[in-house]
């Protein structure tokens, strides 16, 4: 009897209770804030901004996956795809707007990514922002739209992906000028606005719209001492 009750005994103190076996292979709880972001979200935009600004595509795309504000604006109302075209950053742009940026949000200038790539002729933002909903009626303080700077300033393959995206060609801003009337009257008539005029003609342009004072673009051609354009225009049956 004695022994039956000490094997008893010794098989108690070496038995594991239930509640003891569970207590050791649950799921401990999960610590408060374990989950949170390892920084405030708003904190975060300023530093977008400057990497957008720097060129630094690894710290924006860290940045946006941390929780960043893809759309932050700074005091003048740059967003950081904004401050990526100023500097012909495309990295940071593609991964920007792959992350759902606008390219059609202006600053205080009414510049919108899409339009200052027009004027800046960012090609590859360009053609970037067009994939990405770029607002083709959109236009700038001047009230034009991207493809009359683009136009004036000789940007003759960001003329032509705008004119092929469907910018309207006869659109005429605060100034009354066109395009057209624009590639004219602010450049030198030489090789590159050449081939923008005759982009612009091709693309079915009304030749003969004047600017407010009532003057042609083969008229300001002519002024100007600008042959080839003038030919050009005369060709297409400008008057």
């Amino acid at each position: 009897m004695i022994k039956l009750w000490s094997l008893l005994a010794v098989a108690a103190s070496l038995s594991t209770p239930l509640e003891a076996t569970a207590a050791q292979t649950a799921v401990p709880d999960a610590q408060p804030g374990s989950g949170a972001l390892s920084a405030d979200v708003k904190s975060l935009g300023p530093l977008l901004l400057q990497a957008a600004r720097d060129g630094d595509a690894v710290k924006v795309r860290q940045l946006l996956s941390q929780g960043a504000e893809v759309d932050v604006q700074d005091g003048r109302g740059n967003t950081p795809l904004l401050l990526a075209t100023a500097a012909n950053h495309i990295e940071v742009a593609r991964s920007l707007l792959l992350h759902g940026a606008s390219p059609n949000l202006k600053n205080q200038m009414q510049d919108s990514a899409y339009l200052l790539a027009g004027a800046q002729g960012r090609l590859e933002i360009v053609r970037m922002t067009l994939l990405y909903g770029a607002d083709l009626k959109s236009t700038n303080r001047y009230g034009g739209t991207a493809l009359i700077p683009a136009c004036e300033r000789g940007h003759v393959e960001t003329a032509l992906a705008l004119i092929k995206a469907g910018v309207d060609v006869d659109h005429v801003n605060r100034l009354g000028w066109t395009c057209l009337v624009e590639a004219v009257v602010l450049s030198d008539g030489g090789p590159r606005h050449q081939a923008i005029i005759k982009a612009v003609i091709e693309a079915g342009a009304d030749l003969n719209l004047p600017d407010k004072d009532g003057v042609t673009a083969l008229a300001h051609a002519r002024q100007r001492g600008q042959k080839a354009v003038a030919q050009l225009l005369q060709a297409a049956g400008a008057k």
